[in-house]
């Protein structure tokens, strides 16, 4: 079983900044893609990064310039650091991992349980 813990949310005035952590752990033989999705009040939940075990980057065009994604393969953790932030960020920020677990070395896709992110004057 895999989990994915997530932790760095909270309350920041626009134009702040705020840096996500999630760790993975479990029955983890390699992990490929991680990333962050969020999902804002009335509003499906869309991709914000993701970062390949290779090292590529894909961002959203409303991120782009001002969220950088990062990863540490030895930890097992994946981090989104925000800057600049904008009303319009406010959402919840859920950790996304593919993972190869189990004897057979399957590929699943986990998610986090979320963190809130509010950017409010």
């Amino acid at each position: 079983q895999v989990q994915l813990v997530e932790s760095g949310g909270g309350l920041v005035q626009p134009g702040g900044s705020l840096r996500l952590s999630c760790a993975a752990s479990g029955s983890i033989f390699s992990l490929n893609v991680m990333g962050w999705y969020r999902q804002a009040p009335g509003k499906q939940r869309e991709l914000v990064a993701t970062q390949t075990g290779g090292g590529s980057r894909n961002y959203a065009d409303s991120v782009k310039g001002r969220f950088t994604i990062s990863r540490d393969n030895a930890k097992k953790m994946v981090y989104l650091q925000m800057d600049s932030l904008k009303a319009e960020d406010t959402a919840v920020y859920y950790c996304y991992a593919a993972v190869r677990t189990g004897l057979l070395r399957n590929e699943g896709n986990y998610w986090g349980q979320g963190t809130q992110v509010t950017v409010s004057s």
